[in-house]
């Protein structure tokens, strides 16, 4: 149903950074890159980071990342902090999603919130 997903960032090196960590733990990777923009996916471009030059705006919304697992989803959760994310909410079981939903929530630098979830 969806084609791609696109995020406007303030800073597109720095975005670059922590989306190249957090998608290479799940076997994504850059697969267009250009001035402005660059793109991941796996058969084709399916999330877009978009330099704009001004942040994002409050409440912007999330994108959901789908793991292959638990180790998975912990890996990329590790690897989003070390590339400079911030926690919103640790790798853990999201009941209230589903009795297997598993997920962990980073925010990028611009503050906008990543899910990494198997279930």
């Amino acid at each position: 149903m969806i084609d791609h997903i696109g995020f406007e960032v303030s800073d597109l090196r720095r975005s670059a950074r922590f989306y190249d960590a957090v998608l290479f733990a799940l076997g994504v990777r850059r697969l267009l890159e250009s001035e402005h923009a660059i793109a991941y996916g796996v058969n084709g471009p399916q999330l877009w980071i978009v330099s704009r030059g001004r942040p994002p705006a409050a409440g912007y919304g999330h994108v959901a990342l789908q793991a292959s697992g638990r180790a998975a989803v912990n890996a990329a959760y590790r690897s989003g902090l070390a590339a400079g994310g911030r926690d919103d909410g640790p790798p853990g079981l999201r009941p209230q999603y589903g009795s297997r939903y598993y997920a962990g929530y980073l925010l990028d630098p611009d503050g906008l919130r990543v899910e990494v979830v198997s279930q």
